[in-house]
């Protein structure tokens, strides 16, 4: 009995021992990313594709402006 008191004693002491008594606050800082949007393939290929049919337009109106 004496022995079983003495192993509970130490290890209620050990697990004192081994339990942190430091304050267990978090700090979080705020991160702002910024992005660079680029522009897809498909958003590439429309661009152009409504810049000639603009240039078509325009030669267009100034023939029917000239007739």
């Amino acid at each position: 009995m004496r022995n079983l008191m003495l192993v509970m004693v130490i290890l209620f002491s050990t697990s004192i021992v081994f339990t942190s008594c430091r304050e267990t606050t978090t700090t979080t800082k705020e991160v702002r990313v910024e992005t660079i949007e680029s522009k897809g393939a498909i958003e590439r290929a429309g661009e152009k594709v409504d810049s000639k049919v603009n240039e078509e337009i325009d030669k267009t109106i100034d023939k029917i402006d000239s007739e």
